[in-house]
């Protein structure tokens, strides 16, 4: 196999399609946005790209048959606007396939006309969190004033460190292809996989993009989160209400 392999399943007819990555990383907040979508709307298979960059396994269906593991990207309209959505269940190993991926990816979005693109992931707080904020980056000024219209933070250095992985990629050689690019990225906890994050970033992808979907599944997703959460946090204080060891010591 090639380093990088794109399977042409189909070539609908869109129009100046939007481009939306939601592929596994903090909270799996960006695969969550994308995975709901799916499941939501009408949508075609347009693409796989296989890679020796992805991990070297197969994925086992619920009828035994096995498919190796890829990237692919849908074809569907969200209200008269029609979108690329790029996801899977993983990203590249190492630095080098993360550059070759993310230009493939960018080569399939220019055969479409893709313009204008989303990236979506998550950012860790590091503690569980009620109010959940979705902070933002784009390649130029008129799409950040765009996005701060519509509730997007823009914060002085954060995230800290910088925007990594393919998110980051498609900012950094999206921008010097012409493609505005903007990252949305849901605060989580860091801990769990986050619907309510997720659900944060949709609403804002929602107003920017002029759609409106279901929230219902990834609400009930949520409230199971919130039971795994409170079991954890009764764990946390039982512990806490434990005896140490300086307890337990005798003094006779």
């Amino acid at each position: 196999m090639d380093e990088v392999d794109i399977e042409i399943v189909a070539n609908p007819d869109v129009e100046s399609p939007v481009l939306i990555e939601g592929l596994p990383g903090v909270g799996h907040v960006g695969k969550l946005v994308t995975e709901h979508l799916l499941e939501e709307k009408e949508c075609e298979l347009v693409r796989r790209v296989y890679s020796e960059h992805l991990p070297p396994q197969v994925s086992v269906g619920d009828d035994g048959t096995t498919e190796l593991v890829c990237v692919e990207l849908h074809a569907l309209t969200l209200d008269g606007r029609d979108v690329l959505l790029l996801t899977g269940d993983y990203q590249a190993q190492d630095n080098v396939g993360h550059y070759r991926l993310t230009d493939a990816f960018l080569d399939v979005a220019e055969e479409f006309g893709v313009e204008r693109a989303f990236a979506l992931g998550g950012v860790p707080t590091g503690e569980l969190i009620e109010e959940y904020d979705v902070l933002g980056a784009a390649t130029t000024s008129e799409f950040v004033a765009e996005l701060e219209d519509v509730g997007v933070e823009f914060r002085d250095d954060e995230p800290a460190g910088g925007i990594v992985g393919t998110s980051g990629l498609l900012l950094g050689l999206g921008q010097r292809r012409g493609v505005e690019v903007a990252c949305l990225m849901g605060e989580t906890s860091g801990y769990l996989v986050d619907p309510k994050s997720a659900q944060a970033v949709l609403e804002i992808l929602q107003e920017v993009l002029g759609f409106e979907v279901d929230f219902g599944s990834l609400e009930d997703r949520a409230e199971e989160m919130e039971e795994v959460v409170g079991k954890i946090e009764e764990m946390e204080a039982q512990q806490s209400a434990m005896p140490s060891d300086d307890d337990l010591r005798y003094i006779g």
